[in-house]
């Protein structure tokens, strides 16, 4: 059975447990959606670490990756977050020094309003939660922000589908963005990435489980979030760390080769390993949001009604810094360039150098600390060395 925290359903913040790396629950109220739909009584999910100064100037907000959770940081929690080598005490975004927000997106399963949560009639939402968009969450994170005293944030950073939702808000908030840091994504989910994407939402919604989302009350569709997670964990990484890591090695004393039925095959390495992150998926993640995050990102495009690409971006009065991973095969290192082009002024992009691909910008961000210091958090003291978060 699938297993994953419901959204908690009490007013306000107060009263929430305090201390670093702790989930919260915030009530902003009803939110009325990009494309038409409403839902009527919105609760953020969200992680604080260290102190909002008086004057409101040192907030941060770090946005998570499509599967991801607001724990970006250890903190005073027992789980290791999934940027600790980036935010903490002493790191490049200094919990000593900086008031650092993360908040999980609008439809997901780790404590926000999603498919998963109470509809007003009391069953969860399932088929009947809305579309909607990284638009969308960015405003549900604008009235949480007002809720946190935060006026304008000292920088927004996020990578791949965070930092699709970083780019939203210097673009949709641009008076409360200082700077931003878009890592690993790009201005548009392109054709291809949606083709990936579509792959994966049918692998889910062709599960006889799924029952179009209202599966709640009985197995949940884990064979099609489980091959959906294997289409998008191939684009994840590199074809050259695939193949130095596993080649065409057997699994232990399996036999691929040689079987008279198809059916008693044994597997190749590759294939465990496909595996493997598949049943860790379907234990921590809703099959629903996996459908309504995806759809989100598939939907970004910060030229849509914008004008053209360059008019959208050429408004922005955010300092930004953009990076990419050089071999990323689902968001490649161009379409960061093309988004950097567009914006005002001259934008260098970064490079993640790393034969991982696309998850390098969580496993190995440590790579732009220099960079990042430099230009955003000149202040952080990186004489102490840390050791890179894990996969």
């Amino acid at each position: 059975m699938t297993t994953y925290p419901a959204a908690p359903l009490h007013p306000g913040i107060d009263g929430a447990p305090s201390g670093d790396g702790l989930l919260r629950i915030a009530s902003i109220g009803p939110l009325a959606l990009e494309t038409g739909g409403e839902l009527p009584d919105v609760q953020l999910a969200f992680e604080t670490w260290g102190r909002l100064d008086p004057d409101g100037s040192n907030a941060v907000l770090v946005q998570h990756a499509l599967t991801g959770s607001s724990h970006v940081a250890r903190g005073a929690s027992e789980e290791e977050g999934w940027w600790d080598s980036l935010v903490g005490p002493g790191r490049t975004v200094d919990t000593d020094r900086y008031f650092v927000v993360s908040i999980n997106m609008l439809g997901g399963c780790y404590g926000s309003t999603g498919p998963a949560s109470p509809a007003p009639d009391g069953a969860p939402w399932g088929s009947r939660f809305p579309f909607v968009t990284i638009r969308d969450s960015v405003r549900a994170e604008a009235l949480l922000a007002d809720q946190l005293g935060v006026g304008r944030w000292h920088s927004v950073i996020g990578g791949s589908m965070g930092g699709a939702r970083a780019l939203e808000w210097a673009l949709m908030y641009a008076e409360r963005v200082a700077r931003c840091a878009v890592v690993a994504c790009t201005a548009a989910s392109s054709a291809e990435q949606i083709a990936f994407a579509q792959a994966q939402l049918q692998a889910i919604r062709l599960d006889p489980a799924y029952r179009r989302g209202d599966y709640y009350d009985g197995p949940h569709p884990e064979v099609g979030l489980g091959i959906a997670r294997r289409i998008a964990h191939i684009t994840y990484r590199s074809e050259l760390e695939l193949e130095a890591r596993f080649g065409r090695a057997e699994q232990d004393d399996e036999q691929p080769f040689g079987a008279v039925l198809p059916a008693d095959r044994g597997r190749y390495q590759v294939e465990s390993y496909l595996d493997h992150q598949a049943a860790k998926l379907v234990h921590r993640f809703d099959a629903n949001s996996y459908v309504v995050l995806t759809e989100a990102l598939m939907s970004h495009d910060a030229a849509r009604g914008r004008g053209t690409l360059d008019s959208a971006l050429g408004d922005s009065t955010s300092e930004f810094f953009i990076a990419a991973v050089d071999s990323d095969r689902l968001y490649f290192p161009e379409q960061s360039r093309r988004l950097a082009a567009g914006l005002p002024g001259t934008v260098p992009v970064h490079m993640i150098s790393s034969p991982v691909g696309h998850d390098a910008f969580l496993t190995q961000i440590h790579q732009l600390d220099d960079q990042l210091r430099a230009t955003f958090y000149p202040e952080a003291d990186l004489s102490v060395g840390f050791p890179p978060a894990g996969t």
